[in-house]
């Protein structure tokens, strides 16, 4: 099952950060990307975030959850709507993660 563009719309309207949020749409789920950084995936209309220690900390209790099968555990996101906790574990989040290493250009072919 994909997730619902409904949904994502929802989402998108409930997270409320300095920077804008940006989402990025893979074989029906999506990637949600803060400060050039991806904090978490959406499948199946559940919010998936990235697992960081200041995450755990912030949230206390967690859930761990594959968001698709065979993917590393993230923390699973109930509570959508409580806008300043699920912003704050955004920017949280994304503070947590390293930035995302350069790529490398590609090379021409003859």
């Amino acid at each position: 099952m994909a997730t619902n563009p409904d949904f994502m719309t929802y989402l998108m309207q409930q997270i409320r950060c300095p920077q804008p949020i940006r989402t990025i749409k893979m074989m029906g789920e999506y990637c949600v990307y803060y400060d050039n950084k991806v904090v978490a995936l959406v499948c199946d209309n559940q919010l998936f975030m990235k697992d960081t220690t200041a995450g755990r900390d912030f949230l206390g209790e967690v859930d761990l959850a594959p968001a698709y099968p065979g993917s590393k555990l993230f923390l699973v996101v109930d509570d959508l709507e409580n806008i300043e906790k699920l912003s704050r574990l955004v920017e949280i989040t994304a503070d947590a993660l390293p930035l995302p290493k350069p790529k490398k250009p590609k090379l021409k072919r003859d």
